[in-house]
C-alpha cells in the first residue's frame, strides 16, 4: 500500500510546500493539493514549488475539474511540470464541487468529464488527441514541445455513472471516504466497469482518502474532522437527488449504500465559504459514527487495524487529509509506525 498526504494551499504558500517535504521524509509517495481557485491558492504554483523542494513524491489535484479550466491548459500544465521535475504527477479529476459551485456553478456532466480525462490524459501524455471546436468541426491538438510526458488521470466519483466512468476510463480511483464497507461496494463497481469495458481491472489504482488524525483525544480529533462528512454529504445529496435512496436494506440493489445515504437527512444546505474547513459551522447533521467511519482516527494502531483492512479490500493508495491542529504529530506517526506497518518488506536472502 501506498500514502498520500492531501494538503490545502492555504497562505503561506510555503507552509504547503513545507509540509510536502515532511511528508516525503516519512515516506509518503503522493502529495496532494485542493483545486479550488477562489477558496484557496492557486495549487499549480504552488505544486511547482513543491517538486522543486522534492524528489521523490508524485504531486497531483484533488481533484481539478473540467469547468475551470480549458482542458489543453490543464495538460499543457501537468506535461510542464513533468518536463521540468521528471514524470511525477497525477491529475486528479472530478465533475467539479467547491470549485464551480461557489461562485454559483454546477458540476460539470459525466459526458464532458470523460471528454475531459481523455483529452487532458492525451495531451498530458506528449499525444495527439482530436477535439471538437464549436463549429462542430474536430480539430487535432498537440504539445509540440512535449516529449515523454506520461500522465495518469484519476476519476473521483460516488454514483453508479461516475464509478462505472472511473472503471472504464480512469488510470485510478479515487474515493473520499475510507470506510471499509462502502469501500468494498465501490471497488467492485469500478472494477466490474473496468472489466466490461475489456479492460484489466487491476489496473485501475484504487486510491481511498479520509481526515487521519493521529492521538488520543477521540472528541477532539471528531471534532477537528466533522467537516468532512458535510464535504461528502453534499455528493450524496446530489446522488439522492438523482437517484433516489439506495433501494435494499443493505444498499445493494440501490444507487448507493443505505447507509451513505441516510446521514444526510438532516442536512439543511451547505455554505461553501467554509467548506473543508475544521471551524465549519453548519455540520452538526454529521454524527459521531458517520465521522468515526469516514475518517481514520485514535492511535496508531487503531489506524494500523483500519488500513489493513483498506489494504485488503484492493484499495492501492490511502491518501491522508492533514488538514487539522496537530499535522507534524500525525506525518511523524504514519512515517514512524504506520506506514512500515502497512509495507511489504522484502526479506534479505542467503
Amino acid at each position: 500500500m501506498e500514502f498520500g498526504a492531501v494538503f490545502q494551499t492555504n497562505p503561506p504558500a510555503s507552509r504547503a510546500v513545507q509540509l510536502a517535504q515532511l511528508a516525503e521524509v516519512h515516506g509518503f509517495s503522493h502529495v496532494w493539493t485542493f483545486d479550488s481557485h477562489v477558496l484557496w491558492q492557486e495549487p499549480y504554483v504552488i505544486m511547482s514549488a513543491m517538486l522543486a523542494a522534492t524528489r521523490r513524491v508524485h504531486v497531483g489535484t484533488f481533484v481539478t475539474n473540467p469547468a475551470t479550466r480549458d482542458w489543453s491548459v490543464t495538460a499543457s500544465t501537468f506535461a510542464t511540470l513533468n518536463e521540468m521535475y521528471g514524470n511525477r504527477t497525477v491529475c486528479g479529476i472530478g465533475r467539479g464541487d467547491s470549485a464551480v459551485r461557489v461562485g454559483g456553478g454546477e458540476p460539470t456532466t459525466l459526458k464532458q468529464l470523460r471528454e475531459a480525462v481523455h483529452v487532458i490524459r492525451e495531451l498530458g501524455s506528449s499525444r495527439e488527441v482530436e477535439v471538437g471546436r464549436a463549429d462542430g468541426e474536430p480539430v487535432t491538438l498537440r504539445l509540440p514541445w512535449s516529449h515523454g510526458s506520461q500522465l495518469p488521470v484519476w476519476v473521483a466519483a460516488y454514483g453508479p455513472r461516475a464509478l462505472q466512468l472511473a472503471g472504464e476510463v480512469g488510470d485510478g480511483f479515487i474515493l473520499q471516504l475510507a470506510d471499509p464497507e462502502i469501500t468494498k461496494w465501490m471497488i467492485d463497481h469500478v472494477r466490474s466497469a473496468a472489466s466490461d469495458a475489456g479492460r484489466d481491472p487491476m489496473s485501475v489504482k484504487i486510491c481511498v482518502a479520509g481526515p487521519a488524525y493521529v492521538g488520543d483525544d477521540l472528541a477532539h480529533q471528531r471534532e477537528q474532522s466533522r467537516w468532512f462528512g458535510g464535504m461528502v454529504g453534499n455528493h450524496v445529496a446530489d446522488i439522492v437527488a438523482r437517484y433516489g435512496k439506495a433501494a435494499g436494506t443493505d444498499g445493494s440493489a440501490g444507487a448507493i449504500p443505505a447507509d451513505l445515504a441516510d446521514y444526510i437527512e438532516q442536512r439543511q444546505g451547505y455554505d461553501y465559504n467554509t467548506h473543508g474547513r475544521a471551524d465549519n459551522d453548519h455540520v452538526d447533521f454529521v454524527p459521531d459514527a458517520i465521522v468515526d467511519r469516514f475518517c481514520v482516527l485514535g492511535d496508531a494502531d487503531a489506524h494500523i487495524e483500519k488500513l489493513t483492512r483498506l489494504r485488503e479490500l484492493g484499495v492501492d493508495q490511502f491518501a491522508a487529509y492533514v488538514m487539522h491542529d496537530d499535522k507534524e504529530e500525525t506525518l511523524r506517526q504514519y512515517g514512524e509506525r504506520i506506514i512500515p506497518a502497512l509495507q511489504q518488506h522484502a526479506r534479505a536472502t542467503a
